[in-house]
């Protein structure tokens, strides 16, 4: 039985022989699994490191297209900030012209008003020099002031009335204080020392005031 046995095993061996190949040994076998287990590996590396760099192409590719869109917004953004600065220092400087226009013109309006009394002041010192009337003198320097009064009046300018009203400091300067004369008179005021004018609701001279205490 051996003997038979051994004989088929040299059958086999010959006919592997006779055809051109041996029979692997385990080790064999094991690294030739190795080898195809390796280059599965690298198939799978080189899949994976592909679509690594597609997945990173698109990525920069969007990054490029926010990056277009960020300048293209930048831009307008820039553009619209020198519109309107540009537009508000226009207006800025429209608005200092037309200031500087409205003085000149309501400074000549009062001057054009002034000009008559002026020229009644002329008159009036020329007449002193021809005459010695003082008493026509007088009566003409008070027509002067009730005009020049009248033109004021008439730009919008009051006189504050003051004695015997309570001291307000949004309308009166305190100079000094005395005794009242009464206790009505405490905190009021006793005597005027300069008039106080109003153009409009505006102060624009405080009254110099005597107050009571």
């Amino acid at each position: 039985m051996v003997t038979e046995a051994n004989k088929n095993q040299e059958d086999i061996n010959k006919e592997t022989k006779a055809e051109g190949t041996e029979p692997k040994s385990k080790t064999e076998e094991t690294q030739e699994e190795g080898r195809l287990h390796d280059a599965d590996d690298e198939i799978e590396i080189e899949d994976s490191t592909e679509k690594h760099k597609k997945k990173k192409s698109r990525k920069e590719r969007k990054e490029s297209e926010e990056l277009d869109e960020l300048k293209i917004k930048n831009a307008e953004l820039n553009d619209k900030f020198l519109r309107l600065f540009s537009e508000f220092d226009n207006f800025r400087k429209r608005t200092l012209r037309e200031r500087i226009e409205l003085t000149k013109t309501a400074s000549t309006e009062i001057i054009m008003a002034l000009l008559p009394v002026m020229d009644d002041f002329d008159r009036a010192f020329k007449a002193l020099e021809d005459t010695d009337n003082k008493d026509n003198f007088k009566e003409g320097i008070t027509l002067i002031h009730n005009k020049f009064k009248s033109a004021l009046t008439a730009k919008g300018l009051q006189v504050m009335k003051s004695i015997g009203e309570t001291f307000d400091t949004d309308f009166h300067e305190a100079i000094t204080e005395i005794p009242a004369p009464d206790k009505s008179m405490k905190g009021k005021i006793i005597d005027e020392v300069e008039k106080g004018y109003m153009l409009g609701d505006k102060v624009i001279r405080y009254a110099k005031v005597v107050v009571g205490s």
